[in-house]
C-alpha cells in the first residue's frame, strides 16, 4: 500500500514490483498481494490491455481512521479509550484534536 500511495498514478504489478527494491520478491508474490487488496477493497484495478492497474481506494488517512475507529468499537468504554488516547498524543498533536473539536463544535456537529 506504501507504494500505492506514494504515487499519485495507477500502477501495473510490474511498476509496483519495481519500487520494492528493499524486497527480492517474485512477480507473482506482488501479483497476489495486489489482489488481495483489491478483492478486500483497499485498493481499485482497471484494465489496461493485458495488464492491471492497481491504486488505492481510499487515502492513508482514510484507511488509518478506520483502523482506529475499529479498535474503539472493540473496547467496552469508548470514553475511556478516548481519554486514555488523548493523552498519550504530544502538545502538537492535542492542538490538531482540540482544532478539529472546534471545527465540528462550530459547524453544529457536536
Amino acid at each position: 500500500m506504501d507504494v500505492l500511495w506514494g504515487t499519485g498514478a495507477s500502477l501495473t504489478v510490474r511498476e509496483v514490483s519495481a519500487q520494492l527494491t528493499e524486497r527480492d520478491l517474485a512477480h507473482t508474490t506482488v501479483m497476489t498481494v495486489l489482489d488481495r487488496l483489491a478483492k478486500k477493497g483497499f485498493a481499485r484495478r482497471e484494465r489496461d490491455g493485458r495488464a492491471w492497474r492497481y491504486r488505492p481506494s481510499a487515502t492513508r488517512e482514510a484507511y488509518v481512521t478506520e483502523l482506529m475507529l475499529t479498535a474503539l468499537e472493540q473496547t467496552g468504554d469508548r470514553s475511556a479509550a478516548l481519554a486514555r488516547f488523548a493523552k498519550s498524543v504530544s502538545g502538537a498533536e492535542a492542538s490538531v484534536l482540540r482544532g478539529a473539536l472546534e471545527e465540528i463544535e462550530g459547524s453544529g456537529g457536536g
